[in-house]
């Protein structure tokens, strides 16, 4: 059976979604390189991230179910769609880790500074569209 990657993950919460929502399809799906990443998340770059695999007859079926997941609109607590505050789009980057403010620039400095791992950044919604950053 030979296998395809079908997406690359660099946080295994992400991927474990996915291959819920895959196994509840009945499509059975291989992860490679998750126990490296988990142990240190520098080393996403270095393996190439965790891989999400499926056999190659199926991998029509998941892109479709992956097309249809990106397209699906983002719903907040009230069941309402998420806009952009600024131009009103529902294109977003979803969980979009941002750096912005002056803690962002503390850590990037300490980073530079100490060569250690960014401890700090906030995930936001990002506006594909014109970029506005907004919780």
């Amino acid at each position: 059976m030979k296998l395809v990657t079908v997406q690359i993950f660099d946080n295994p919460v992400d991927l474990h979604l996915l291959r819920s929502k895959l196994d509840s399809e009945g499509i059975q799906c291989f992860v490679f390189d998750e126990h490296i990443v988990s142990l240190n998340p520098l080393f996403s770059n270095s393996v190439g991230g965790i891989k999400l695999k499926v056999a190659e007859k199926d991998e029509e079926i998941v892109r479709s179910i992956l097309q249809e997941l990106k397209d699906a609109p983002n719903l907040d607590e009230n069941n309402q769609t998420i806009a952009c505050p600024k131009c009103a789009s529902t294109d977003l980057y979803i969980n979009y880790r941002s750096m912005k403010g002056y803690k962002g620039l503390l850590s990037m400095a300490t980073m530079f500074l100490f060569t250690a791992f960014p401890f700090y950044f906030k995930n936001v919604y990002k506006c594909k569209s014109c970029g506005t950053e907004f919780r």
